[in-house]
């Protein structure tokens, strides 16, 4: 029962994928369930949704965990962090454009943790000076977060081209000189 729910998921994932508004019938469909099977796990779409939001949102915050060490330098964590993450925010990448839609706060209040830690890894990178103080770093932490997402909706087909610009993309974004960006992303892909 447990592996038809995951295999489920994996499905759905990979439809809404696709087309970010296709309904139960078609991940069903693509399951090789019927759709009452579908239903039995998730009693609506919106219920199917989060709680693949709430999956990649415990993959997000596992690799952040792994990565966040105190001793480390700010921009070592967030590059590592972009690094390790690439391949979650590749998956699930789906939920920049759910989240954009009616299920934009509930996926937003989901990533809120990860959110917190990733501005705590901004200001002490700030207070450090290895990151600019050119916005406060709740919102500077958001601005690059975001921008791998990004990245990562263009559909990258190299998998290191893609961790690179995303590492890349973001340390410029935290104000990282240029040099600096590519040598913590040469050292990662």
């Amino acid at each position: 029962m447990k592996d038809n729910r995951e295999r489920i998921l994996d499905v759905a994932l990979e439809v809404l994928g696709r087309n970010p508004d296709a309904g139960m019938g078609e991940v069903a469909s693509a399951a090789g369930v019927v759709r009452r099977t579908v239903y039995g796990h998730f009693p609506s779409r919106t219920e199917l949704v989060q709680t693949l939001a709430q999956r990649a949102v415990s993959e997000i915050a596992a690799v952040l965990a792994e990565v966040d060490t105190a001793d480390a330098a700010a921009d070592v964590v967030w590059a590592d962090f972009i690094a390790r993450l690439w391949p979650v925010v590749h998956r699930y990448r789906v939920l920049v454009v759910l989240r954009r839609g009616e299920y934009g706060q509930e996926i937003h209040a989901l990533l809120g943790p990860v959110e917190k830690t990733l501005a705590g890894i901004v200001a002490r990178g700030q207070d450090s000076e290895v990151f600019g103080r050119h916005l406060p770093p709740d919102v500077l932490s958001q601005v690059a977060w975001g921008a791998v997402f990004t990245i990562a909706d263009n559909g990258f087909s190299d998998e290191a081209a893609g961790v690179r610009a995303a590492t890349i993309t973001s340390l410029f974004i935290l104000g990282v000189a240029e040099g600096r960006a590519k040598v913590l992303a040469d050292g990662r892909t």
